[in-house]
């Protein structure tokens, strides 16, 4: 039991931090001893989007969230049923089939 409490990590999540971003962009690039992920919000009939957030981690770290993310998509699979799969990946949708803004 003793050994259990020396291997806790007490981790701290701020209210800013805790109420999180939402991205439906994600973009990736690596080089040979970092991963970069960068966490965009595409809006509808906006060309422009911002980098909402950048996660940067090491090839090993990243290859645990590829683990950690297939396991819980498994999960998640199990008790909802599969995620459907977007069939063409290349081509962002721009307008969301929404009406144009209008000012």
């Amino acid at each position: 039991m003793a050994e259990q409490q020396e291997n806790q990590l007490n981790i701290e999540l701020n209210e800013e931090v805790a109420d999180g971003i939402y991205s439906n962009l994600a973009i990736i690039t690596h080089s040979h001893t970092e991963f970069v992920v960068d966490f965009i919000r595409v809006m509808p009939n906006i060309p422009k989007a911002k980098v909402k957030s950048r996660i940067i981690m090491t090839p090993q770290h990243a290859k645990r969230l590829l683990h950690a993310l297939r396991d819980n998509i498994g999960r998640f699979e199990q008790s909802h049923g599969v995620i459907q799969d977007v069939e063409d990946q290349t081509v962002l949708p721009m307008n969301f089939s929404s009406p144009k803004a209008q000012a």
